[in-house]
C-alpha cells in the first residue's frame, strides 16, 4: 500500500495469537500487538485524534504549540503528529523515563523539560503541573492534558476497541491492560462492553500505584504512592479517562514480575514489547484459575521493546534493580 505520510499508518494493528508463554493457561489468548503503529505505541491513536479535535475546534492553529505531560510513548506521538504537521512540540516528563525513550523525543524534534519524579502531583515541580504553566505561558499553545481530555478514551472507543470486535469476530470475552491514563483500557473497553454486557475487563496496577484501592474504596490513599519502576502502568492522579465503574477489578502486579515476563515474551514468542506488556500478561497469570478453555482473552501490548534497551531488556540494569542475579565468574 501507499501512504500520503505516516499519519495514515495510524491503527488497523494485528492481534496475534501467544502461544508458548500461556501453554499452561486453559484460555486462548491473544495480543492486540500495538507496536506496529508507527510511533510503536497505542499512542499514536490519541496524539493524532486529539489534535485533529483540536485543529477542528479552533483550538490549535497553524504555528501553535503542542504541550504535553508525559511518560514518553505520547511525547513521541504527539511529536511525530506535530513534525508532519508543523507545530512546535513542548513536552513535561518525569525524571524516571528511560534514556532511549528522552533521545527518541529529543530525536523527532520535541522540546524536553525533565521534571523531578519524586514531585508530588500538585507540586510546581511536577511534569503535570509544569505542563499546565507552559501551556498558559506560551502563545498559541494548546495543551493536550492526556490524563483529563477525554478525547484520549475516544480515540480508542472509535478504533482499538472496533477492531479488536473485528479481530475476535465477537468472541472476546476478557479484556486485560495496563492502566494508566485509562484511555486505551476504558475506551476500547466501552466500545467492547457495548457488543459484548458480559465481557470482563481487567485493569493492571502497579505496586506505588493509587488506583486500585481508589477502585475498591473510592478514597484517594498518598499512602498507597511510593516510586516504581514499570512504565506506563499506574497514577499518582485519578485521570478522568480512568472509568471506574466499567473495570470489573485490577490486579497489581510487581516490577520485577512484569519484566521477567517481558523478557519471556521476547525469548519465546519473538516480540520485543514494553514494559506494560510484561505487567498485563503477568496480571493474566494471577488472574488464570478464573479462566475457562471456552474464554477469548485480549491483552493489550501497549508499545515497542526497544524504547527499554538500557532497562528490563539489559542484563545489568536488571542485576542492579535486584530482578536477576549476576552470573558466576568461574575460574579458569
Amino acid at each position: 500500500m501507499v501512504f500520503n505520510n505516516i499519519l495514515e499508518t495510524v491503527g488497523k494493528t494485528p492481534l496475534i495469537r501467544l502461544n508458548n508463554v500461556v501453554m499452561h493457561i486453559p484460555a486462548t489468548v491473544y495480543a492486540k500487538v500495538e507496536a506496529f503503529n508507527p510511533g510503536l505505541s497505542a499512542k499514536d491513536r490519541i496524539a493524532l485524534h486529539m489534535i485533529e479535535r483540536a485543529e477542528r475546534l479552533g483550538k490549535l492553529k497553524p504555528g501553535g504549540t503542542v504541550v504535553d505531560a508525559t511518560s514518553g510513548n505520547t511525547g513521541f506521538s504527539l511529536a511525530m503528529v506535530s513534525a508532519i504537521k508543523g507545530y512546535r512540540c513542548v513536552l513535561t516528563v518525569s525524571s524516571k523515563i528511560s534514556e532511549d525513550k528522552l533521545n527518541n523525543l529529543k530525536a523527532m524534534g520535541a522540546e524536553v523539560i525533565l521534571c523531578p519524579q519524586e514531585a508530588k502531583p500538585d507540586d510546581p515541580n511536577s511534569y503535570y503541573r509544569m505542563a499546565e504553566r507552559l501551556a498558559k505561558e506560551i502563545p498559541g499553545a494548546y495543551y493536550i492534558n492526556q490524563n483529563y481530555n477525554l478525547e484520549n478514551s475516544e480515540a480508542h472507543f472509535l478504533s482499538t476497541g472496533p477492531e479488536i470486535w473485528e479481530q475476535t469476530q465477537g468472541r472476546i470475552t476478557w479484556l486485560i491492560g495496563s492502566s494508566s491514563t485509562g484511555g486505551t483500557l476504558c475506551g476500547s473497553g466501552r466500545y467492547l462492553r457495548e457488543q459484548n454486557p458480559d465481557l470482563h475487563i481487567i485493569g493492571v496496577d502497579a505496586y506505588g500505584s493509587v488506583l486500585k484501592k481508589y477502585h475498591e474504596t473510592g478514597v484517594y490513599d498518598e499512602k498507597e504512592i511510593y516510586p516504581y519502576r514499570i512504565e506506563g502502568t499506574g497514577k499518582n492522579i485519578i485521570p478522568a479517562n480512568m472509568d471506574f465503574q466499567l473495570i470489573d477489578k485490577f490486579v497489581k502486579v510487581t516490577d520485577k514480575d512484569s519484566a521477567l515476563r517481558a523478557r519471556e515474551l521476547a525469548r519465546m514468542e519473538g516480540m520485543m514489547v514494553g514494559y506494560s506488556s510484561g505487567a498485563a500478561l503477568q496480571a493474566l497469570e494471577q488472574i488464570q484459575d478464573e479462566l475457562t478453555e471456552d474464554d477469548v482473552v485480549v491483552l493489550l501490548f501497549s508499545d515497542h521493546g526497544s524504547k527499554y534497551a538500557t532497562k528490563f531488556f539489559s542484563d545489568k540494569w536488571m542485576i542492579e534493580q535486584g530482578f536477576m542475579e549476576a552470573p558466576e565468574v568461574k575460574a579458569v
